[in-house]
């Protein structure tokens, strides 16, 4: 016996639409439709009137549609001679699913984040009953939601991951190893349906599974967002997200497209939000526009829940004065090692390369431009208007170094070793070295004042005390005074940053 709740779809409909003015207040006109219709052997389904738009919809069967128009254009030749109709046309390629449904609010919530706008909805408050009208290439994608909610089911969302290195093949692993216990727990179920590089991009509608490395290197089609964007439209999919693992430049210019397609966004790449303050302030439009949410959690300190802190500080209306601490998971470990070891700095440096602490070019975490994008991005979330350009920036790469490609550098790193050293042995005693990002100034106004630098601070202080890789910042307001909230962890390395990552994922998952 059938559920006398499953979702119906018919499919192979047409809406005829009629608009015009002064016209749905007549009496008789849904009378004189379908009569017209019923003569002319044609099955009526929905007629609904649209007071915004001055109109009446009227569903008939898809190969019934171009005789329905010329019918009801016969019908009411007078009503068009007046002007009262202005056309009479059809929208073919629509579906009606009907089902019931106690609160369609949810719902209608749950289609509108998905980009699926009903063309037609009729309701039956006494019964609960409600058919909906989408175009065919989202019925199956509309009934998928509609059923996760009315029946409890677990909530597919669809992920894209875009970079597979070392964050990125590590967050593949980990959502693959957790996703039953997720779909368990959380009535979510999680799959991998793209995997992109910069060169090519893999994709399969049922979701990857251990074996994705095999797909991907075998895949053929040229990596690009058109494609992704096609792939999730052709197979319907709901709940998507796009979570972005690359350090690319160009990448991080789809983000708005992808937006406006259906796209939640997870990002561990924090070009965008370093880039001029007018990209920013519009992509955040369009995600207001469309409903859709842009989760950077990892984009300073790695896994640890900074953003997220300083977002509900600001939002909560606590007045943030200064923040302030050591934000370079990679630099953390170079100078706590260099500090209290007696080993070149070259050597520490490889190190941490080897340990995969650093970003994929060193020189980007030795230029201090990690530290001040980092910077920035909190800046940014006070609300403030800084660039780039407006930060102080103290550069542990020599001027002489500067020009050299990758590979050079990497192998003149030892010309570092006695400029460290000399600074090293004029500290002051039992002082160690620590590369920190500093926001203060009036953060009321527009700007605040962004410093990125070298210290000398005591071995016992709270940032002198920092181990391994270890991030740590410090948030002053005015309430909290002299005393900082303080969040310090694991600032660094593939596995703390694809969790933080996994952790937005699944924030946005449960929210939808």
């Amino acid at each position: 016996m059938k559920n006398k709740n499953e979702i119906k779809i018919l499919k192979n409909r047409s809406i005829i639409k009629f608009e015009g003015k002064d016209f749905l207040g007549e009496v008789g006109i849904d009378g004189r439709i379908f009569k017209a219709l019923t003569y002319a052997r044609i099955s009526v389904g929905v007629i609904s009137q649209q007071a915004v738009e001055n109109g009446i919809s009227v569903l008939v069967n898809e190969s019934d549609s171009e005789k329905a128009v010329n019918c009801l254009i016969e019908e009411f030749e007078n009503e068009r001679k007046s002007g009262k109709v202005s056309q009479i046309f059809s929208i073919n390629n629509v579906s009606v699913l009907g089902f019931v449904a106690p609160d369609f609010n949810k719902i209608m919530s749950e289609l509108e984040r998905n980009n699926i706008f009903p063309l037609i909805l009729n309701q039956v408050l006494a019964e609960n009953r409600i058919n909906l009208v989408v175009t065919s290439s989202q019925d199956e994608k509309a009934k998928n939601i509609i059923e996760a909610e009315i029946f409890s089911k677990p909530k597919t969302v669809h992920l894209a991951i875009i970079g597979h290195g070392r964050v990125g093949s590590t967050l593949i692993d980990q959502v693959l190893q957790e996703s039953e216990d997720i779909r368990n727990r959380k009535k979510i179920d999680l799959k991998i349906v793209a995997v992109a590089n910069s060169r090519k991009i893999a994709f399969n509608k049922d979701g990857f599974n251990a074996n994705w490395a095999d797909e991907v290197s075998v895949a053929e089609e040229k990596s690009s967002v058109e494609s992704l964007i096609h792939f999730s439209q052709l197979h319907q999919l709901e709940n998507l997200i796009v979570v972005d693992n690359t350090t690319s430049k160009d990448f991080v210019k789809n983000y708005t497209r992808l937006a406006e397609n259906g796209f939640d966004l997870v990002s561990s790449n924090k070009i965008f939000n370093t880039a001029p303050i007018s990209e920013y302030r519009d992509l955040r439009n369009v995600l207001t526009k469309k409903n859709k949410k842009y989760l950077y959690e990892t984009n300073v300190g790695a896994g640890l829940p900074l953003i997220d802190t300083i977002k509900l500080l600001h939002l909560s209306g606590e007045n943030i004065t200064r923040i302030k601490g050591v934000f370079s998971g990679s630099l953390s470990y170079i100078f706590n090692n260099f500090s209290v070891r007696e080993e070149k700095f070259s050597t520490i440096v490889k190190e941490a390369i080897e340990k995969g602490f650093t970003s994929h070019d060193p020189r980007e975490d030795l230029s201090g431009n990690d530290v001040a994008k980092k910077l920035l991005i909190l800046a940014r979330e006070l609300d403030l208007t800084n660039e780039l350009s407006d930060i102080n920036i103290q550069s542990l790469i020599p001027e002489k170094l500067g020009n050299l490609n990758k590979n050079e550098f990497l192998n003149s790193l030892d010309l570092l070793d006695s400029y460290f050293e000399e600074i090293k042995e004029n500290q002051n005693e039992n002082h160690v070295l620590r590369f920190i990002g500093e926001l203060h100034g009036d953060l009321q106004q527009e700007k605040g004042e962004l410093d990125v630098q070298l210290i000398s601070v005591p071995a016992n202080s709270e940032i002198g005390q920092l181990k391994g890789s270890d991030s740590i910042f410090k948030i002053y307001t005015e309430n909290y005074g002299e005393n900082p909230l303080v969040i310090r962890g694991a600032g660094a390395g593939a596995k703390v940053a694809a969790r933080g990552v996994f952790g937005d994922i699944l924030r946005l998952s449960e929210n939808k």
